[in-house]
């Protein structure tokens, strides 16, 4: 008789890993949840469909990958850890929806796997619980890519969702949180409790949603300098943004007059933090040094 129990159980979630003689790897951030009640929440939120397509990276046992086989047209599920395969290929079995790739995602041409997986050209969703200790780079590889990816649903580190979803002002703001509002819209739903999961981590987790722009949230003439200008000032926390642009971009007396007047012409004070400086205002900043760029940058 066939076993009704979700994998999520706890009790079903043992047993899956004694038949499979399966221990943990902590270098992997594997940690499994043993709550079926929000992998429910997770769908819901994610609001799968069958005429939505869904990515999962880290599927682990198949607990959330399960939910998402009897919801969605198509799963295609990325999992590094080799002795996972044949553990999925196992508790997926009655599903002829999902696809499994042996892949890490960061490795892979995102629009060629989804073209070769999914076979309706269908929107595109990510829906996982993404390893803590690689979470921000798994990201930018979806947001960065040209596969037109309508929301991503993630479960990551309540810090980290909490930076990604921060304002300006605030001491979670950072460069994480200008790289990715630039694309999406950003929305922490709920908190999972580090209770429910095996082995239980040291923190609790968020689900993040994220939803794509039409068009990026600000417009600027170069992306790159737009992205590095960022980052150039949060480099020293403490720093004002004039200490940190010259910590960048250099302080040669040439560097610091074209920094001086596009600070000047952005309307921006130097003596102010990055910390306080809207998308909007970085946009300008950005706008402005590519205008008057010298040879030398």
């Amino acid at each position: 008789m066939k076993d009704k129990r979700e994998i999520a159980v706890p009790s079903k979630t043992k047993e899956i890993l004694a038949k499979h003689g399966l221990t943990l790897k902590k270098s992997l951030g594997q940690n499994f949840l043993t709550e079926p009640n929000i992998l429910h929440k997770i769908v819901q939120t994610a609001d799968v469909t069958k005429e939505t397509n869904i990515i999962e990276v880290g599927p682990g046992i198949g607990a959330l990958t399960e939910h998402l086989a009897q919801n969605a047209a198509q799963v295609l599920a990325f999992e590094i850890d080799e002795r996972l395969i044949t553990v999925l290929a196992d508790t997926l079995q009655e599903f002829t929806n999902v696809t499994i790739r042996h892949q890490d995602v960061l490795q892979t041409d995102l629009v060629k796997v989804t073209d070769e997986a999914f076979f309706e050209n269908l929107p595109i969703k990510v829906v996982a619980n993404l390893p803590y200790y690689i979470t921000t780079p798994i990201m930018m590889h979806f947001l960065e890519s040209t596969l037109p990816v309508a929301e991503m649903i993630v479960m990551i580190q309540k810090e980290v969702a909490e930076r990604i979803n921060a304002k300006p002002g605030t001491k979670a703001y950072g460069s994480l949180s200008i790289a990715v509002q630039y694309y999406m819209e950003t929305e922490i739903s709920f908190i999972v409790p580090k209770t429910v999961f095996v082995p239980q981590p040291k923190v609790d987790s968020a689900i993040l949603k994220l939803t794509r722009r039409r068009q990026p949230k600000v417009q600027v003439s170069n992306e790159k300098a737009f992205f590095r200008l960022t980052k150039a000032a949060f480099q020293l926390r403490r720093k004002t943004l004039w200490n940190n642009l010259q910590h960048t971009y250099g302080k040669d007396p040439a560097t610091k007059a074209w920094l001086q007047e596009s600070l000047e012409q952005a309307e921006i004070d130097p003596s102010r933090r990055g910390e306080t400086l809207s998308l909007e205002e970085f946009a300008c900043l950005s706008n402005k040094m590519e205008e008057n760029a010298v040879d030398t940058q």
